[in-house]
């Protein structure tokens, strides 16, 4: 298989996969899940990549990467089994880390399209055009669906809230 791979390819993938484990992984929560949608990725890429390469790499392996998780959200649901049951779960003493666990929750409990968008307009700074255009869906879609999702945000993560009104206040 080695012998039949474009360079460009190669060089193209160890460039990329990354930033593509990263936002594959702020998408499903799961690093296992994250390397897997990513390489199924990949797999679409490679068998399209001589018509694809002088195109939007990117934007096609993004789009297979949020369709994959919404299909995957489809087949088995949000539902995690924990290997801790609730009660037991020893808060971890350190702030920044509980809170980045508390964000992760809390985009866990987002639609899937609404999770996708965040992601895509606040974690990889895109913005509403290209958020659009990766998703396969209309601006007012984004803009309504980001809305949304930050209502969300702000319910099931008060601490974004209060850092927002910091923020302003200090302004």
């Amino acid at each position: 298989m080695q012998a039949h791979l474009d360079p460009g390819f190669a060089t193209y993938v160890r460039a990329r996969q990354r930033t593509f484990v990263r936002a594959a992984y702020l998408i499903c929560g799961d690093e296992h899940q994250a390397q897997d949608l990513v390489q199924q990725a990949l797999i679409k890429l490679a068998t399209r990549w001589s018509r694809i390469k002088d195109e939007n790499p990117d934007g096609y392996v993004r789009r297979i990467l949020y369709n994959d998780a919404v299909s995957s959200w489809r087949r088995t649901g949000r539902e995690r089994p924990s290997a801790v049951p609730a009660d037991r779960v020893v808060p971890d003493p350190s702030g920044a880390v509980a809170e980045r666990a508390d964000l992760i929750a809390a985009l866990r409990e987002l639609a899937p399209r609404q999770r996708a968008v965040i992601v895509l307009r606040y974690f990889e700074d895109r913005t509403e055009a290209e958020t659009a255009e990766i998703l396969g869906i209309s601006i007012g879609t984004v803009k309504s669906q980001a809305h949304a999702a930050l209502a969300n945000l702000r319910v099931n993560f008060p601490a974004l809230t209060t850092s927002s009104s910091a923020q302003e206040s200090s302004q």
